[in-house]
């Protein structure tokens, strides 16, 4: 009985709103969770530069069908599941992951939702409910999981915190000059060997 809890963006794939970024020449929306942890904050500064330069979710969508998994992503994902349960929890959007999800496999995704109006823009974002990446392991570990975590940002500190294991993947140096009570891994065969040694420690 044990999960595998993972962030998305900057663990499996690249930060999709960096590589839009990049492929527009908009250095503005290259700022992600990394460098605003008030999520709120991040996503209505990101709505109001797409307004202002007329991107709308088509365009957006355009730049992540090219996109791919970071290299490894996939077996590494693959390995994962054929010992534990694994649950993707990311603060990504339905409407931006599907095609990602379709090159690792489909695995499991709980994220949250975009609006569009008729000429594609975007209008607002909708949260499948607040805290949901700590919501989540919490409701893990009431079913009796144990459950082990790994992200690479802020926005996923609440959800390793509340696991019985969190990991750090890959973090910017802010994160980990902070949250010095996470281990930290930089590569695949690094995060899991951590994830076996949570779950030997969850076990006692």
């Amino acid at each position: 009985m044990q999960i595998v809890c993972l962030d998305l963006e900057g663990v499996l794939v690249p930060e999709i709103w960096i590589e839009f970024a990049a492929r527009t020449g908009i250095a503005e929306l290259r700022r992600t969770t990394r460098d605003e942890p008030n999520y709120d904050v991040l996503m209505k500064y990101r709505l109001e530069i797409l307004t202002h330069h007329k991107l709308g979710l088509p365009d957006i969508q355009a730049v992540i069908a090219e996109m791919g998994p970071m290299p490894g992503a996939r077996a590494f994902l693959d390995d994962l599941r054929g010992d534990y349960q694994v649950v993707i929890l990311s603060d990504t959007f339905y409407e931006f992951a599907k095609p990602l999800m379709q090159q690792l496999g489909w695995p499991t995704l709980f994220c949250h939702s975009l609006e569009a109006d008729d000429q594609g823009y975007l209008v607002n974002y909708h949260l499948r409910m607040p805290n949901q990446k700590q919501e989540a392991v919490r409701r893990f570990k009431e079913l009796n999981f144990t459950v082990v975590a790994a992200g690479d940002s802020y926005n996923d500190l609440a959800m390793l915190g509340e696991a019985h294991g969190g990991i750090l993947f890959h973090p910017p140096e802010n994160v980990i000059r902070e949250y010095p009570q996470f281990p930290v891994t930089l590569d695949y065969a690094a995060l899991r060997k951590e994830i076996d040694r949570a779950f030997a420690n969850a076990a006692g």
